[in-house]
């Protein structure tokens, strides 16, 4: 099985289910690549002259020395693999579906939805957005949008994304069937502005501790976070987990300002230096929602860039303890400069360093010194749990890399938690992980367990309910009659991460993004890990 080299891929399906389940319509919500993004004014400039444009900008603000008349003649795409792998153009669509992600808000109706036996499943809505005002409910059938019959059809994915996407005030019409209903009926929603906050949960994970999910930095995550923050001290909270993990950044902007809510006064946060950018110190305000109490910041393979900055100022001022995996190693600032047409430079015009002084990028040259933070992290020491051999296997099948298989090396770039958490393995298989990726774990939850359990139920038993034996046998029927081939060995052996799943899956589904990280957390090592040191 081809692995993704930043971190085990049956560990990333695992987290990454709840973004399987759904997206928002009217956005295309990407997952950000590590940019931390200041923004610039927009460049008039037509597609003749943006190549030489692009190298006039290279010229004037990349972070080092590079020849740029070398460049001249190749196109776009070939000049930028000159550079850092961080320095990417953006067609318009990217470019716009960047900026709408990491702004926070976007102009469409605010519902989430799954695809269930070729079925639009209403599985999220934006409360108080459009959608839910026209009300439009949770598990709602929708049959078509405007003239356009979207189930029953086997649509492509292409032609059902962005229906509902269109500019506030304008209407749409659709016809759904809400459960139990006799039969269908139109109703017409009035697009609107949706806003979406970038704390993905926030609650009590005891009478004492709090949980904050972040997985990027918009331009509001300080304000979210404040927010979040003082909600959770008026039930109590006087110690916090800050998860991070698989947080790929976003906004430098709002990585200073989300570590500047855990310090005191004029504490220095992060630096940042560049061939063409002088110095600059960024300071703590002392004016932060939770400046005092216990802290603990979740990291792992993924926490990359913004996520650095905040783990490392935490780190080396001795605010709170760093608990995980090594972080991905991006100490590199972008800024965007916008063309006329709506495309995008994102350009690397600075490094960034900790307070400390510490640089923690990695290398990003092909070979094996790109790779040695992901064997030393997972394959020297005993450190990962699952098969050795497959996982440098993968790495030298997918990037072409021969890694000597005994060779020990120090780990370079990133940052390295205080408390390490290996990575397990076990359990997430082959078997295991075509059952994700073919989405038979939510078909199963979308289709059997939403009528066995209730909302009710699940809301009040979340912390002591679980999906059992018989809940598994049944599960085993629903892939006979989907003919799924049954690997039983490999089946048995990932019986406990499917059914964590399942639960998480059906507690997200009835309770939105802080029902499964609180389903989750439940059998999350890291967390437990957190917990135990913030005694």
């Amino acid at each position: 099985m081809k692995k993704n080299t930043r971190n085990n891929i049956l560990i990333a399906v695992s987290y990454s289910v709840i973004l399987i389940v759904g997206m928002f319509l009217g956005i295309k919500f990407i997952k950000d690549q590590g940019f931390g993004v200041k923004k610039s004014p927009q460049l008039a400039s037509n597609s003749d002259e943006k190549l030489n444009e692009i190298l006039h900008i290279i010229n004037g603000n990349y972070v080092d020395d590079i020849n740029t008349d070398s460049l001249q003649n190749l196109p776009i795409d070939s000049v930028l693999h000159q550079l850092d792998p961080h320095s990417v153009y953006l067609p318009p669509a990217d470019a716009q579906d960047m900026t709408d992600n990491l702004e926070g808000n976007f102009e469409g109706v605010g519902i989430e939805y799954y695809m269930l036996n070729d079925t639009m499943m209403v599985t999220g809505v934006v409360k108080d957005g459009p959608a839910y005002q026209a009300g439009i409910k949770l598990g709602d059938k929708i049959l078509s949008i405007d003239t356009a019959v979207v189930s029953g059809r086997n649509l492509p994915k292409d032609q059902l994304t962005g229906r509902f996407k269109g500019k506030s005030g304008t209407g749409v019409s659709v016809v759904l069937l809400h459960p139990g209903a006799p039969q269908s009926n139109r109703i017409m929603v009035t697009r609107g502005k949706v806003n979406v906050s970038s704390i993905d949960a926030a609650y009590m994970i005891n009478n004492e501790t709090g949980y904050v999910r972040i997985s990027k930095f918009g331009a509001n995550t300080d304000n979210d976070f404040s927010a979040a923050a003082n909600n959770l001290k008026a039930k109590g909270m006087k110690k916090l987990i800050l998860d991070l993990r698989d947080n790929g950044g976003g906004y430098f902007t709002a990585a200073t300002g989300l570590a500047d809510q855990f310090l005191g006064e004029n504490k220095l946060i992060v630096y940042t230096q560049g061939k063409h950018e002088p110095r600059t110190d960024y300071f703590s305000t002392g004016t932060g929602a939770f400046q005092n109490g216990k802290l603990a910041v979740l990291i792992n393979e993924n926490t990359a860039s913004a996520s650095e900055i905040v783990a490392g100022a935490i780190q080396d001022l001795g605010r709170g303890i760093i608990v995980g995996r090594r972080s991905f190693g991006k100490g590199l600032v972008q800024e965007q400069f916008a063309f006329g047409d709506g495309s995008a430079l994102n350009l690397t015009i600075a490094r960034y360093y900790t307070p400390s002084g510490r640089s923690i990028q990695k290398s990003y040259k092909k070979g094996y010194d790109a790779y040695k933070h992901e064997l030393d992290e997972r394959m020297t020491d005993g450190e990962l749990t699952g098969d050795r051999t497959s996982f440098q296997d993968s790495i030298e099948k997918t990037e072409g890399v021969n890694i000597p298989s005994n060779k020990k090396v120090k780990p370079i770039g990133g940052i390295q938690p205080d408390i390490f958490v290996k990575l397990d393995t076990n359990g997430y298989n082959k078997f295991y992980s075509n059952l994700v990726s073919k989405k038979i774990l939510s078909d199963y939850v979308f289709n059997v367990l939403t009528n066995k359990y209730s909302a009710s139920f699940v809301e009040q038993n979340i912390n002591i309910f679980t999906i059992n034996d018989n809940d598994f046998k049944d599960f085993i029927g629903f892939l006979q009659r989907k003919n799924i081939t049954i690997d039983r060995f490999q089946l048995y052996n990932s019986k406990n991460v499917i059914l964590n799943d399942l639960k998480a899956l059906l507690c997200r589904y009835y309770l939105g993004d802080v029902g499964y990280y609180k389903a989750a957390n439940q059998t999350d090592n890291a967390v437990r890990q957190a917990l135990l040191n913030l005694q």
